[in-house]
């Protein structure tokens, strides 16, 4: 099974692991996912801070 990745450095979208771990986002399962990482990524992030936000006023 291919394992695709977001390379943050480069913007590229990487079939395995071709690059530094530190430089990689993923795995995503498909070339499309990987592409769409920064959104991904920005998405999760907005939830975790609304979860934080949250969590603190309990």
């Amino acid at each position: 099974m291919t394992e695709w990745f977001y390379n943050i450095r480069t913007g590229e979208v990487e079939e395995g692991r071709q690059s530094l771990a530190s430089d990689l986002d993923g795995p995503f399962a498909t070339r499309e996912e990987a592409a769409r990482a920064p959104a991904i990524i920005a998405e999760r992030s907005r939830k975790w801070a609304e979860d934080d936000a949250r969590n603190d006023r309990r």
